[in-house]
């Protein structure tokens, strides 16, 4: 579940389209529900870091060209914690990225998948 620092707003807002590319021979996973989504592509590591830094955290499942829900959408903001005391390197933002670079560079942000994956930019936001 996000964090609930939203008392001064919540800022840069980014959503992502995360598929699978489909080069004609592999066959693509379909997805049920975000719940398998979310586990396909990302550690639980990952998830977990998504949950404490992110204020909004919105997913949906999102169809390839085929019709299939092959991929998945996310938009996600950060709060800040408010407090002039507060060094920009500890607001929600700064601690995301932080821990995504450490986790990916430990090879843990995202799952080993027999597809290359990808992720898109979007201005098309959730929520």
């Amino acid at each position: 579940m996000p964090n609930s620092d939203n008392t001064f707003g919540t800022f840069n807002k980014q959503t992502k389209i995360i598929g699978q590319i489909d080069d004609g021979s592999t066959v693509l996973t379909e997805f049920a529900d975000v719940a398998a989504a979310k586990s396909f592509f990302f550690t639980d590591d990952a998830l977990t870091c998504m949950d404490e830094t992110c204020t909004v955290l919105l997913w949906a499942l999102e169809n390839d060209g085929n019709g299939k829900a092959t991929r998945l959408k996310t938009t996600f903001a950060f709060g800040t914690k408010g407090n002039s005391d507060i060094a920009e390197a500890d607001d929600w933002a700064a601690q995301y990225l932080t821990r995504k670079t450490a986790l990916t560079n430990a090879g843990n942000w995202t799952k080993p998948t027999s597809q290359e994956i990808t992720f898109t930019d979007s201005s098309s936001h959730l929520g």
